[in-house]
């Protein structure tokens, strides 16, 4: 079986996690799909654009609040395997106290009425669950995890890679004149470096042609700020990473977002995939100014 599944049932004792799992996962990349009745898993796996052809990885919690229909699960997965479909499940649990602790200060019923006590419906659950336990690929104990600890064990084991290695790194250029990137974290101002708009030859070209490339990079501070930038990132993107965010935005703005961030902006790009896989570039004002 690989490493990463395409199909991952997610499952367990209810108040274990499963919800903050399942935030978890479609932060990875996951198609996330909440309390499927287990008779549609397989007709599931069919649908294209989920099939294990088109790549997407998809989860899918089942958990007792399906009530009979839980009991139907042991049987899909039996056609699951017969249809050679590849698939894990993942078992979350957790201690008693702590689920009690949980329960108690959400407020929340537990699914499983028999019993007086929220230990006894615990208890209750637990039976209902061994068998799914026994043959879970993966079991993960959420009793001392927090919803950031849980997201960096799916990513580590569920992904096959750490949070940083799954961190997505968007590199942006922008014009100061049309507003800063609100959803940028870090930003940072080229504008002392000399604008290539006051050359009359470069003024209808952008930061992707090779002269204004040449113009920008003429000077040494525009290669000792990429070198620096590229450096700060490979610093501290595993520190980005390990507050739980999926992905980090930097913002390079000169005054139209034409061409020195966009120059800047490629080189940081192309300088960092060296290092790190999920690098992107995008230029939000050079359309604009170059409709203008």
């Amino acid at each position: 079986m690989d490493v990463v599944p395409r199909l991952l049932l997610v499952t367990g004792l209810s108040g274990a996690g499963k919800t903050l799992a399942m935030k978890a996962l479609e932060d990875i990349g996951f198609f996330c799909i909440d309390n499927l009745p287990p008779s549609f898993l397989l007709p599931l796996t069919r649908l294209q654009h989920l099939s294990e052809d088109s790549g997407r990885r998809v989860a899918v919690a089942i958990d007792v609040r399906g009530g009979a229909v839980f009991d139907d699960l042991f049987e899909a997965l039996r056609q699951l395997g017969a249809e050679g479909v590849r698939h894990q499940i993942l078992f979350l649990e957790c201690s008693d106290d702590v689920l009690v602790r949980r329960f108690s200060e959400t407020r929340r019923r537990h699914p499983v009425t028999a019993g007086h006590s929220l230990f006894e419906q615990i208890a209750t659950e637990r039976r209902m669950l061994a068998g799914l336990r026994e043959r879970a690929d993966l079991v993960l104990d959420t009793t001392r995890s927090t919803g950031h600890d849980l997201k960096v064990r799916l990513a580590e084991l569920v992904s096959g890679r750490s949070l940083e290695e799954g961190m997505e790194v968007d590199v942006i250029s922008f014009g100061y004149k049309h507003g800063v990137p609100l959803d940028a974290d870090l930003i940072f101002d080229v504008r002392f470096l000399p604008n290539p708009h006051y050359e009359e030859a470069l003024r209808s070209q952008t930061g992707l042609d090779e002269a204004v490339r040449d113009y920008v990079f003429s000077r040494e501070e525009a290669s000792a700020f990429v070198d620096d930038m590229v450096g700060f990132v490979r610093r501290w993107l595993g520190q980005f990473a390990a507050t739980g965010r999926p992905r980090l935005t930097i913002a390079i703005g000169c005054t139209g977002g034409q061409h020195r961030s966009v120059a800047l902006t490629e080189s940081i790009a192309e300088q960092l995939r060296e290092h790190h896989r999920l690098v992107s570039a995008h230029h939000r004002d050079m359309r604009r100014e170059r409709r203008a």
